[in-house]
């Protein structure tokens, strides 16, 4: 089927099942990642079914230099899109996939009681770490000194934007040490890291006790489930739970059995409870469906999203075509 006949195929299915079909109760976010100037587009202005944008701001971008907090971005993104009936939902970043970008300010990086501040995460293949290579950094979550830091920084932020922006998420869970500890940086362990998420999940909380908050949660290192499980994954589920916190993340795979084993069954668990997610991220479109062999239609993706997973958001990427040509459609018809 092609993409012409694919979507018509869709739009007639909506017009006659109607609203329904499409989660009625899930809100609709597109996320544009850093081309923040992009909320300025027409299309994403017009179609009344997208409540709003979820835009990537980074720890270095927000904290320029020590104490020295530069908000001007997110206020003249929340203006804009304030003027516009649109929301705001704020990924806050302080992870990378590209071993060129670092996202956290550059004294933790200088000063040695940050011990570096980040650290690299690991391509490896085949389990051989003796082969890793470098694909990105990670701030050390784990680190007192820079949590200590980070903390400061969602307090600054949550004075700034608590109650007036959607929503605030973290970046994912899921980190690329390997599993044998010889890539482990300084002072990790999984048992460490999941305790430092929960901690920075508290804080979160803390900075932002109006606006809707959320840890993106999908794997977490030191285990595998269901055959490894050391419930690290899911005592982070728990304390968000217990915290009222919200959980979500990457990504929009209908039936992949990695996401079926971590974290779907449990985001599903925590549906109603707290507010939930789930991020379209870049290829999720082009997913082939194990149970049908068949690449994933918009429909799909969202009936899962809505009956399976029934969370409250739904952030969508905005890779091409399907962006333009299957996704804006499809929304279009909504409402």
């Amino acid at each position: 089927m092609n993409a012409s006949a694919r979507l018509r195929w869709e739009l007639l299915f909506v017009l006659a099942c109607g609203s329904g079909v499409t989660a009625s109760a899930a809100h609709h976010y597109v996320f544009f990642n850093r081309d923040r100037e992009r909320i300025s587009d027409p299309s994403f202005l017009g179609i009344k079914a997208i409540e709003g944008a979820q835009l990537k701001y980074t720890w270095r971008e927000l904290e320029p230099e020590k104490d020295g907090y530069d908000f001007s971005a997110v206020r003249r993104d929340l203006k804009f899109l304030r003027a516009n009936n649109k929301k705001l939902f704020i990924q806050l970043q302080d992870s990378s996939f590209d071993p060129k970008i670092v996202n956290v300010p550059r004294y933790l990086l200088d000063e040695p009681r940050y011990h570096g501040g980040a650290d690299k995460q690991y391509r490896i293949e085949n389990d051989d770490e003796t082969q890793a290579v470098p694909e990105g950094w990670v701030a050390r979550r784990w680190d007192p000194a820079v949590q200590e830091r980070f903390h400061r920084l969602l307090s600054a932020l949550g004075k700034e934007c608590d109650g007036r922006i959607e929503g605030i998420n973290f970046a994912e869970t899921a980190v690329s040490f390997g599993e044998s500890g010889r890539l482990f940086p300084k002072g990790f362990t999984p048992e460490i890291y999941r305790d430092a998420i929960i901690t920075n999940m508290t804080a979160l909380k803390r900075a932002f006790p109006n606006s809707v908050t959320m840890q993106y949660a999908n794997f977490m290192p030191g285990e595998w489930l269901p055959a490894h499980d050391q419930s690290y994954l899911r005592g982070v589920y728990q304390h968000a739970r217990e915290l009222k916190i919200g959980v979500g993340g990457p990504d929009l795979l209908p039936y992949k059995p990695g996401q079926m084993s971590h974290s779907y069954p449990l985001i599903r668990a925590c549906a109603g409870t707290v507010p939930t997610g789930i991020a379209v991220q870049w290829g999720n479109y082009e997913h082939k469906n194990p149970r049908t062999g068949e690449r994933v239609t918009i429909m799909e993706l969202t009936a899962f999203a809505a009956e399976y997973l029934k969370v409250s958001y739904i952030f969508w990427c905005v890779q091409e075509p399907f962006y333009s040509e299957n996704l804006l459609p499809f929304l279009q018809a909504q409402r």
